[in-house]
């Protein structure tokens, strides 16, 4: 019994010489609760917020504002602004490894450059962005831009992580808003190549990829020479138009050759020329729509430049139209 008395008193003594040791480990200097407290914007808590905008007269918008974090509630008014910055927009290019050009001023509304988040809230008003995506001044359609709103604050501490919000945005056209031009009077006015002689006195030229017949196409020259990509024409149009995209139809009954990565080129004179922009095409023999990459052209002459092809050096194409 005295042996498990002497054991007990000097566990007893270890564990009181440990809580001790501890409570000194614990001895931290003094933290006011009010060091915690921050202000934010809440849009900024999962990274950027990548919207796609139709392009209509009618307004679309996306929120911003301020929130408060921290112990209780704002005891005073906290006045906030807003700010669009570019050195913001530079370093997200930088740090992400993409090219956006910040959204020009005219394309866009801030409700607000200065709020308050009242005493005893947690939260500014909701403010708006509107959008213009329609009319003189709109942002180009199909084009990805970038604006960074930033939050400031004289009266209490920025959470630097929260303090910008990065908003990805870009104008998609509806398709059925844009039926095909046209092709009266449109001329070919230069090729890499044709099948003028083994595809058959009705086939294999340029011209029967804009004859309204998806029997008939356009291969490039295989009987006496098979050139590689890429494979390229040119067409007038007869007139100048506002460019929007291109449609294609591919050879019915080939699946080997049909276009794959294409490239478009526009001019106005025919003389000096500019890329509107490179996408691929599905190995498909139905409809297929693209709108130009680069956003929609002036144009009365364009080229078409096939980079590569499915499963083969030579291409074809049943029909080719502009809208």
């Amino acid at each position: 019994m005295r042996n498990k008395l002497t054991y007990f008193l000097v566990l007893l003594m270890a564990v009181c010489f440990l809580a001790a040791g501890c409570k000194a480990d614990l001895n931290l200097p003094y933290q006011p609760v009010e060091s915690y407290n921050r202000v934010y914007m809440p849009q900024a808590v999962n990274g950027p917020i990548v919207r796609t905008l139709k392009i209509t007269d009618s307004a679309q918008t996306l929120v911003y504002g301020a929130n408060f974090g921290g112990q209780d509630y704002p005891v005073n008014d906290i006045a906030v602004s807003f700010t669009v910055d570019q050195q913001k927009a530079d370093s997200f290019n930088t740090a992400n490894k993409t090219n956006y050009p910040i959204l020009p001023a005219s394309s866009y509304t801030l409700s607000a450059t200065e709020a308050v988040i009242p005493r005893g809230k947690l939260s500014t008003e909701p403010q708006t962005i509107t959008f213009k995506t329609n009319g003189p001044g709109a942002m180009e359609a199909l084009q990805t831009y970038i604006l960074p709103i930033s939050l400031a604050t004289k009266s209490m501490t920025v959470n630097e992580g929260l303090r910008t919000t990065f908003y990805i945005v870009k104008t998609q056209p509806d398709l059925k808003d844009y039926p095909n031009y046209d092709r009266t009077g449109w001329q070919v006015t230069g090729f890499s190549s044709q099948e003028a002689n083994g595809e058959g006195p009705d086939n294999g030229r340029v011209v029967h990829a804009l004859d309204n017949n998806t029997g008939t196409f356009w291969h490039s020259q295989w009987q006496g020479g098979s050139p590689g990509p890429p494979h390229w024409f040119t067409i007038d149009m007869g007139t100048e138009k506002i460019l929007h995209g291109l449609s294609f139809v591919g050879r019915q009954g080939d699946y080997n050759g049909r276009p794959n990565e294409v490239n478009i080129q526009v001019s106005v004179d025919n003389n000096t020329w500019t890329d509107a922009g490179t996408f691929n095409l599905q190995n498909s023999k139905d409809l297929q729509s693209q709108f130009l990459p680069g956003g929609f052209k002036q144009a009365r002459y364009f080229k078409i430049s096939i980079n590569s092809c499915y499963n083969a050096g030579y291409t074809h194409l049943a029909e080719l139209n502009t809208f």
